[in-house]
């Protein structure tokens, strides 16, 4: 998708995505096959339900109607929310992830590679994370401080059960 198509959707859907109380995550506009395929990715404080995903694709198709700015020919509709294993890229993301276990990849002052890291988001500020790194071979989990310069990528990770703050087995939900 080109720079201006991209710019010119974000300015279409901003709006009508912010009057639905969502956050606009990412816009992506794919081939699948002869037809194009637009995915807008929403997301709120609270999650996104279906309900609020389809109402959204009500008014954006709409409004795309209204418009130019899917051109000529055949395209798609998607208006999804972020998933479960969704990627942290904004503060808002991490403050989201609190309580969630995620999977790190770390980079070194100079810019190299510095590893991998799977740690439980415990709290998040200005500068960075505070983290509790689950402990190996029945060891106790340990806290880390990682500042947010120190991350190169960083996903929540799915966890099908975990023990919550009282020491009771609960489900994960997705």
């Amino acid at each position: 998708m080109s720079t201006t198509q991209s710019e010119r959707l974000r300015g279409l859907l901003e709006p009508l995505v912010s009057a639905a109380d969502l956050d606009l995550e990412e816009i992506e506009v794919s081939r699948a096959g002869r037809r194009r395929v637009l995915r807008v990715v929403v997301d709120s404080e609270d999650g996104v339900d279906l309900d609020a995903c389809a109402e959204l694709s009500r008014v954006i198709s709409e409004q795309l109607d209204e418009t130019d700015a899917m051109g000529d020919g055949e395209y798609q509709l998607e208006v999804t929310s972020p998933g479960a294993e969704r990627p942290l890229r904004e503060h808002r993301h991490y403050v989201r992830a609190k309580g969630r276990l995620a999977r790190f990849q770390l980079t070194a002052p100079d810019g190299s590679p510095a590893g991998e890291l799977v740690a439980r988001i415990l709290d998040v500020d200005d500068e960075g994370l505070d983290l509790e790194v689950p402990g190996v071979k029945g060891r106790k989990p340990t806290a880390r401080r990682i500042a947010f310069a120190e991350i190169a990528k960083a996903r929540v990770e799915i966890e099908f059960s975990r023990k919550d703050s009282n020491g009771i087995q609960k489900e994960e939900e997705a």
